[in-house]
């Protein structure tokens, strides 16, 4: 896939763990710890939107374009 998720770097530069973001998003650690770990396929943009205001950051810094 070209779109590699980076949420797990962000988290780590942010120091928030899974638990605290799943609260903060209303997204559960299932699913908060497979875009962490790239196992989706998509990503709603109401989801990226609370994920980008709980982490302060843009959705460029979780999303990377990589060519195949």
């Amino acid at each position: 896939m070209a779109i590699i998720l980076r949420l797990d770097r962000v988290m780590a530069d942010r120091k928030i763990s899974l638990n605290e973001l799943s609260e903060k998003v209303g997204v559960t650690n299932v699913n908060l710890s497979k875009m962490k770990t790239g196992k989706i396929s998509a990503i709603r943009f109401s989801t990226l939107d609370a994920i980008c205001k709980a982490l302060e950051c843009q959705p460029g810094d979780i999303l990377e374009y990589q060519p195949d």
